[in-house]
């Protein structure tokens, strides 16, 4: 049990990358908190938007490993928003004060689809360069829930924490799949009522993502074979949405691929992001990037001016 909470990479984690909070609505109770690691001359990083029962922290791993590559890395915890037009002008707010003007995101399952109805909502004026989708989906109804969204702001904290448990996998699993369970079960003990409440309000009130508005964005799409929340429809849905997106596929992951199958899920952030090297979109320190890749990009962007 708490084989994470207790491991050398999550005590080093919580002990070299500080904790921050930051206000930028009117309302002093929304209280954004985040994790700012890597180059901070970086001007377009990688952001990682947790699911429903997630914290800033489930993302350590990707944290750990992509600021060693030389990636400027965010990860982030909403305050209480109720609607998903108030998610969207909050964080616009916060990136026009963390002076980011354009920023590449990393969304699992309620994370993802926040992350498209960003990038949908600045489309006039793109903030969004690229998304990759964890587990995500494009359509709240998949849940049968929109009736229920309105209500759940009634509802005790422990009836929101079992509906969301009842989501968790049961049943025989690797030991790091389970580890990451009793993680992210951890985490959600964190949340209180009115964090839970509207986080599955926006999760599940009548909402889906307009493609023709973020078709120049780059995408690439998670998922994993084994058992997890998302149907089969809600995953063929995002591939007809998406027909260019990348797609990486797990064999094994579950719901939360990015605290068990880290390595894997790591690698597939590092593939999307290499395509954005060299340009001033690369949420990397050039100092990081060899001479030889510079080159390449170089080359290329040189051949898609011509064009």
């Amino acid at each position: 049990m708490e084989e994470i909470k207790v491991s050398p990479d999550y005590n080093w984690f919580r002990s070299t990358v500080p904790l921050k909070r930051i206000i930028v609505d009117d309302d002093d109770s929304k209280v954004w908190s985040l994790y700012d690691a890597g180059p901070k001359s970086v001007r377009c990083p990688i952001i990682f938007l947790p699911p429903v029962s997630g914290t800033a922290e489930v993302f350590f791993q990707q944290v750990l490993a992509l600021t060693g590559w030389g990636y400027r890395v965010i990860s982030l915890q909403y305050p209480v928003y109720w609607d998903l037009l108030e998610f969207c002008d909050g964080f616009r707010k916060l990136l026009d004060h963390l002076q980011l003007d354009k920023v590449h995101l990393f969304g699992a399952s309620l994370g993802g689809f926040l992350a498209q109805k960003f990038a949908e909502y600045t489309h006039k004026s793109p903030r969004v360069h690229s998304l990759v989708l964890c587990n995500s989906f494009s359509d709240t109804s998949i849940f049968n829930q929109t009736w229920t969204a309105n209500s759940f702001w009634l509802m005790p904290a422990f009836l929101l924490k079992k509906i969301v448990l009842g989501n968790f996998a049961r049943g025989p699993m690797d030991p790091k799949m389970a580890d990451g369970i009793d993680f992210m079960v951890d985490r959600l003990e964190s949340l209180n009522q009115s964090e839970l409440a509207s986080r599955l309000t926006l999760n599940c009130q009548n909402s889906y993502v307009e493609p023709h508005k973020i078709k120049d964005v780059a995408v690439t799409i998670i998922d994993v074979f084994d058992q997890s929340a998302l149907s089969l429809e809600a995953k063929e849905e995002m591939y007809k949405l998406y027909p260019n997106a990348r797609r990486a596929h797990l064999k094994t992951g579950g719901n939360f691929p990015y605290l068990c199958r880290s390595a894997e899920v790591n690698l597939y952030i590092q593939i999307h992001l290499r395509q954005f090297h060299g340009t001033r979109f690369a949420a990397i320190s050039p100092d990081m990037i060899n001479a030889e890749e510079l080159e390449v990009h170089a080359s290329r962007q040189d051949s898609d001016d011509d064009q």
